[in-house]
């Protein structure tokens, strides 16, 4: 089955930045129409924060709109979330997955905790 690594978070002030990444193992990344970051809160349930689909069409919640930008290294079988401008709501644990309904999920990786300080 295909495995999922998050790396990349941290402990950051607000306004700072970061860059998660995200390497799949067992799937060819290029092939899958739909991969997206999502974050989790506490209390509060997952949801999806960055996605690219169909190669090239990039889709973000208002959330994150113009703040965070997600990219892919096919080659690497990496992906990426660049994250600027960060508040202390961007805090959770994020994890990547696919990100459209035709494709089931991966089985989810341990995810990457990110904190923002105020």
């Amino acid at each position: 089955q295909v495995q999922v690594v998050e790396s990349g978070g941290g402990l950051v002030h607000t306004g700072g930045s970061l860059r998660l990444s995200c390497t799949v193992s067992r799937v060819i990344l290029r092939h899958v129409d739909g991969i997206g970051w999502y974050r989790q809160a506490p209390g509060k349930q997952r949801e999806l924060v960055a996605a690219i689909r169909n190669g090239n069409r990039q889709d973000y919640s208002d959330s994150v709109k113009d703040r965070f930008f997600i990219s892919t290294d096919y080659a690497q079988r990496t992906m990426y979330l660049e994250m600027n401008n960060l508040k202390p709501e961007d805090t959770a644990v994020y994890y990547c997955n696919t990100a459209i309904p035709t494709i089931s999920r991966w089985t989810w990786g341990q995810g990457t905790q990110v904190t923002v300080s105020s």
